[in-house]
């Protein structure tokens, strides 16, 4: 579905979002569901409810991404959430995505949408150079093994947002053996059973003392 439908433009009329960017956000939409017919962007079973699922579940994130950049986005895939906090106008994103044919698809998209935008078609390990002021990340990992990853470019003032589902409470037990972690919870607007997890700080716990 290309076209975002009613309860969809009332939730990014809420998210401040502009009918500009709702014009983008539909061309990428449109993309989509084009590359998706070749190559694996999305489960197809997802596609009829794209605007939910995948971009407004993206976009929830504005008001909580701060002012301080660069926004780096681990395993960007089919743009979830980074690609789209750039088409809304997050400044000085960064997506790290390994996955060429997913590369190639995030280069037409942001050229397509205009969104400003550095690619990194590589892993996650190899982009120490950056430094983010903000990692985020969906679907992609654990949230332990997001910060094993994280930490690969994160700085002492890095927050983290992670886009989470119901196992969040086995993700943090099991995150909470090897990392300190200042974390905090809000309810998703999309997904009953879903949170945005707000990391503020996070450390080895070897490092605790």
């Amino acid at each position: 579905m290309a076209q975002p439908d009613k309860r969809t433009l009332q939730q990014l009329e809420a998210l401040d979002v502009s009918r500009e960017t709702i014009g983008r956000l539909t061309i990428y939409a449109e993309l989509l569901i084009k590359w998706n017919a070749r190559i694996n962007l999305i489960s197809p079973k997802t596609v009829a409810d794209l605007w939910q699922r995948h971009i407004i579940d993206s976009l929830q994130l504005l008001p909580h991404v701060p002012g301080a950049g660069p926004v780096a986005d681990i395993g960007s895939g089919a743009g979830f959430p980074g690609l789209m906090l750039a088409v809304a106008g997050v400044e000085d994103v960064h997506l790290i995505e390994s996955d060429q044919r997913k590369c190639a698809f995030l280069r037409e998209a942001a050229r397509l949408t205009g969104a400003e935008i550095t690619l990194h078609p590589e892993r996650v390990e190899e982009c120490g150079a950056l430094k983010a002021g903000v990692i985020t990340s969906r679907a992609c990992a654990s949230v332990g093994k997001l910060l094993e990853l994280g930490q690969f470019i994160a700085t002492e003032k890095t927050q983290c947002l992670f886009l989470k589902g119901q196992h969040i409470d086995e993700e943090l037990t099991e995150a909470h053996k090897k990392w300190f972690i200042e974390a905090h919870r809000v309810p998703s607007m999309t997904d009953p059973d879903g949170i945005i997890l707000k990391i503020g700080a996070f450390r080895h716990v070897a490092d605790r003392n």
